[in-house]
């Protein structure tokens, strides 16, 4: 998933707060054993090359399996689930389940993804699949996308169990294998195996929650409750050709050129829902008399309000959470130096407001370019809307809660929506709704490293995450 929220640092810096103390350089609250135990399960995860078709994901299963059955987690409920994310990439799930003795509510389920984006070695400063801990950070691919939420869940609940906490209802853990590619698992976890993991509700460890600026003031913490759906869209133009000796006035590489201009001005019509009218609520507090402030409150006025929208968008913070947005990312074209191209082809990614069908941004689209360029989706892969999470008040008082003990007794809390996707999407679509509430935290911008170079984590991040999940279980299943 991409991780990145948005980070409220215009706000942070509007209110002209003095800076803060580092957090990095903070005790954590996670007793020096179990640092010990987490750090040695991570390093382990971390030193998994778990990439798209390297077959290494059913390693990272294996240890993070071992973890819960070492814990008194019967082999009965510890599943492993291979299937083939794409030809030939065959991947597995980990679903667990830890009983309630007494069960008096439905189960909660917590999610996760065990596969990484691919690294490699001669682009990185070190090895990106060998563990290092160096100044105050934990390096490795994985380690902030998000090995360090699979081994917090685990080694939280594994903690838990080791003292003889009971749960009131069952907890399943649900790790899948292609994350950051098709999302397989997802779609059969929510599906085909949903007699594996139905629950009342699910919470994502694949987004973190809180974060810090450059001079460690705080940025808040943003529990995405609903997520754009994926979209992708091949934009085609065909021609004769010809001789590039002898032009013709049509081509198709003009006709998508044009018809890319006309995507790259367009704006979609503005949309909010409960979470994103909940999350404008409190941005706008926080920008207070501001430019942004008050265009914020004039389009939560006023919905129907372009112009406000368009200036809120324009801020980079903001981007995607007023609507629809599409964007042109890969090109094709033409097949010899000295012919007249016959095709030409661009990739264009949409991310769709939740609730949108993807049909209708398609026929948007097909209208917009006009009759000489060809809109289709992906057949690969075709987004499902997905419904915006319910405001429960039982989970934004447990996050806040632990966030407030664990990590900063000052930090805002408040629901967002994510612009990009994650498995959570695939279980909203089966009605299950899902709540992106990690709690590792770093540093922005300086440690939003996901998928790029020299990924890392705070080490006090990721030792508070496994106390925060610990809190997280105790108040939403104790």
């Amino acid at each position: 998933m991409k991780r990145a929220i948005a980070l409220l640092l215009a706000a942070a810096v509007s209110t002209g707060a003095v800076a803060a103390t580092d957090p990095r350089i903070l005790p954590t609250k996670l007793e020096p054993a179990w640092q010990a135990k987490a750090r040695a399960v991570f390093k382990q995860a971390i030193e998994i090359p778990s990439v798209h078709n390297r077959g290494q994901v059913p390693a990272v299963a294996k240890l993070l399996a071992a973890q819960f059955r070492a814990a008194g987690i019967p082999n009965s409920d510890i599943h492993f689930m291979p299937y083939e994310a794409l030809p030939g990439d065959h991947t597995e799930a980990l679903i667990v389940r830890w009983r309630s003795p007494h069960a008096t509510k439905k189960p909660m389920l917590i999610l996760g993804h065990m596969d990484v984006v691919e690294a490699k070695r001669s682009d990185w400063k070190y090895d990106p699949f060998q563990f290092r801990e160096e100044g105050g950070y934990f390096y490795g691919r994985g380690t902030s996308d998000m090995k360090n939420g699979d081994v917090a869940t685990t080694m939280a609940a594994v903690k838990l169990m080791s003292e003889g906490f009971k749960p009131d209802r069952d907890i399943i853990f649900f790790y899948s294998g292609d994350e950051e590619t098709r999302g397989v698992g997802a779609t059969l976890g929510s599906t085909k195996w949903r007699n594996l993991t139905d629950s009342e509700f699910g919470l994502n460890a694949d987004g973190g929650c809180p974060s810090y600026d450059e001079q460690f003031r705080s940025l808040g913490c943003g529990i995405s409750m609903a997520e754009k759906t994926f979209q992708t869209y091949f934009l085609t133009t065909h021609n004769p050709g010809g001789h590039s000796s002898r032009p013709r006035p049509d081509n198709a590489i003009y006709d998508l050129a044009d018809a890319l201009e006309k995507v790259r001005s367009y704006r979609f019509q503005p949309m909010q829902n409960e979470v994103t009218r909940a999350y404008f609520a409190e941005r706008a507090k926080q920008e207070g008399n501001s430019r942004l402030g008050q265009e914020i409150r004039a389009w939560l006025a006023n919905p129907n309000d372009g112009a406000a929208a368009d200036a809120i968008e324009a801020n980079p913070l903001e981007v995607g959470i007023t609507r629809t947005r599409c964007v042109a990312t890969m090109l094709s074209g033409g097949h010899a130096d000295n012919a007249l191209p016959q095709s030409a082809t661009a990739t264009v990614n949409c991310r769709i407001f939740p609730g949108v069908e993807p049909a209708k941004i398609q026929a948007e689209l097909q209208k917009l370019v006009g009759p000489k360029v060809e809109v289709k989706p992906d057949p690969e892969f075709i987004g499902v809307p997905t419904p915006a999470s319910p405001l429960r008040p039982d989970v934004v008082a447990a996050v806040t809660n632990a966030v407030h003990k664990v990590i900063d007794p000052q930090m805002d809390v408040f629901p967002e929506m994510s612009t990009g996707a994650s498995d959570g999407s695939f279980f909203r679509a089966q009605g299950i709704p899902v709540y992106d509430v990690d709690g590792s935290w770093g540093i922005s911008p300086i440690d939003e490293r996901a998928h790029g170079l020299d990924e890392r984590i705070p080490v006090r991040a990721f030792y508070d995450d496994v106390v925060y999940w610990e809190m997280i279980y105790k108040a939403l299943a104790g």
